[in-house]
This record gives structure tokens, sequence and C-alpha cells, in this order.
């Protein structure tokens, strides 16, 4: 069981574009927000891969690390996640080798099974479905005996990257990778921030069945969650606007950058949009500090999470950061 009081807290950063703003603008947003965490103290700080949207910057999720990494100091940085059917694991390797080589102990390869794309995109990234995902477990346990050097001779050697240590992840929303994380022995994070329904489910399968292994004694669950606070509930609720409305686009088959917020989401949704929206968003915790503070010791009593990551796109940058530094000052709360 987790001590609420010393689980470490997160954060996950999709580089969202805001309407009206470039790729440019998000990633000097990303910079900012990663400053603020390393000087509020987050534990690590990570990139997802998505392609073809026009609202997410962050597809070249190695190269942000390293800009990030770059300007910076001590905070850790990672994928939630690198997309592994998208790549060699080879390529991957050498990409994050060279961030450790550059970055000693700073960097983190969290990987997910999802292609992070539609069909079109994924064949031009020239991957085929089919026979990739079938290799998932293949891939990962390939990285991970490089850079743990379990073959003193392989034949095919990441330069950098063999022998580098580098902490691997799994990450998921559903049973299947919570069942590998647990065979292999490897941490697992779960994306509850979007898809909530088998939270519970996975983390019990996760524990259940891990298995010992080199990198890790015991299981090591995180969980992902949306986290909008402001300094009242009504400020919070309308910030979360931005996420509700590009939640209902995406049921739409609509991508696009990063609405701003607005005052009533039931002159834009449908009753079916807001149940569906509101079923994948359940995980959000939203509001002032002391509403967030209810919500999150309630979800670390109920997931027993050995840590806290948190989401949470939000149209104004002030409005950004501000948000992520209550957040912390929720976290600390729970430790007075």
């Amino acid at each position: 069981m987790s001590d609420i009081t010393q689980v470490p807290f997160s954060l996950l950063d999709l580089a969202p574009i805001p309407q009206g703003s470039q790729p440019r603008d998000a990633f000097h947003r990303s910079l900012d927000l990663a400053r603020l965490a390393e000087k509020r103290g987050y534990h690590r700080y990570w990139l997802a891969e998505h392609h073809n949207m026009t609202g997410i910057a962050s597809a070249a999720t190695s190269v942000l690390i390293g800009y990030l990494a770059a300007n910076t100091e001590t905070l850790r940085l990672g994928s939630g996640g690198v997309m592994l059917p998208n790549h060699s694991p080879l390529v991957i390797a050498e990409q994050f080798g060279t961030l450790e080589t550059l970055y000693p102990g700073r960097i983190d390869l969290g990987l997910g099974r999802a292609p992070g794309s539609d069909q079109r995109t994924m064949m031009a990234l020239r991957r085929h479905m089919s026979g990739d995902i079938d290799n998932f477990p293949r891939d990962v346990s390939e990285l991970v005996s490089w850079f743990d050097a379990t073959d003193p001779n392989p034949a095919v050697r990441p330069v950098p990257g063999y022998n580098a240590k580098i902490p691997v992840w799994l990450l998921g929303s559903s049973l299947y990778s919570a069942q590998l994380a647990a065979q292999l022995g490897l941490p697992f994070a779960f994306a509850s921030h979007f898809a909530p329904d088998m939270l519970f489910q996975a983390l019990q399968l996760y524990r259940a069945q891990f298995k010992p292994s080199a990198r890790l004694e015991k299981p090591y669950a995180m969980v992902c969650i949306n986290i909008v606070a402001a300094d009242s509930n009504r400020d919070a609720e309308f910030l979360f606007t931005s996420m509700q409305q590009a939640f209902a686009k995406l049921r739409r088959g609509e991508t696009g950058q990063l609405p701003p917020p607005i005052e009533n989401m039931d002159n834009f949704w449908s009753p079916a949009e807001k149940y569906g929206v509101q079923q994948a968003l359940s995980m959000s915790l939203v509001g002032d500090k002391a509403k967030v503070r209810h919500g999150l010791i309630s979800l670390l009593r109920e997931t027993q999470a050995d840590e806290i990551m948190v989401n949470g796109q939000i149209f104004d940058t002030e409005a950004r950061l501000h948000s992520f530094d209550l957040a912390m000052d929720v976290h600390e709360s729970l430790t007075s």
C-alpha cells in the first residue's frame, strides 16, 4: 500500500498548440512549463508522441526532450510515450542513448503500443500494423537487453545506447500493457487521463501478475490524470472547457488547435457528446486547491498509485502555469 503523503507528482505535456499560435510558440510554452516543473519539484516531465494532429506539437518526441533537457538543469525528462510500432527499436535505442549520454541520469523511455495516429498517417510512417503490433513484446525486450547489456557481444549494438541503463516504462489504457509490464518486471503507467475505463482492473492485474526482474523488485504503477486548477471553482471549470471542446471535436472526426475556453458547453455539444466526453475525462480534478486536494486524496486511496502524473491542456499560458503551480501546492499540502 502506498503512503499518500509520499507519492511523487509528475507532469505530462502534449505541447498543445492553442488557436492562433504556431508550433514554435508551443515549444516555448513547454520550456516555460518544464522550468516551472523543475523549480517546483515535479518528479519527472514526459512528452507524448502524436502524429497528424494540428493541435499537438510533440511528434518528434526525442528532439523536444533534448531541447527541454538542454535548457533545464536537473529535471528528469522522458517519453509518455514513444509509440514503438512506429519505429525501429534500434533507432529508439540510439535516440534515447544519445539523450542519456548528453544528459546522464535524467532520461526515461516510456513505450506505448498504439500508433498515436490514424491509418493513413500510420502508412505515411511506413509501418504496417498487422505485424508490428504482434512484435511489440519482442521489441520491448530487445530495447531492454541493449540498455542492460545482457548480451556482451550483440550482432547489432546501438551506439550510443548499449549498456545505457535507461529506465523503460510500459504505458497503456488496457489490460494488455498491464500484463506485459508485469511479465517483464517493468514499471507501468496507465493513461486514465483520457481512457479511464479499465484503470482499476489493469492495476489489479499488474500487481497480481508482477514478476520481479533485475530492473524492478516489486510493482510500480503510475496513474495519469487531468488537473485543471485555478483560484476558484468557476475559473477552473471555465479553463477546462478547452479540453472538453477538443475531445468533443475528436468525436466528430475534427482535429484542430486547442480552442479558447467558452462560458457554456451546453451550447457547444450534443447530449451524446457530453456523455462521451465526461466519461473519457472522468479522471479529471477541476477546481480550486481545496476541491483538487479532496479529489486527489480520494484518488490516491482508491488506486494506491506509486506515482501520479498530471496532464492539463489549458489555452492561456499564464493560467496553464498557474494550474500546475497550484497542483504542486496541493501535493505539498498532503505532507504537511
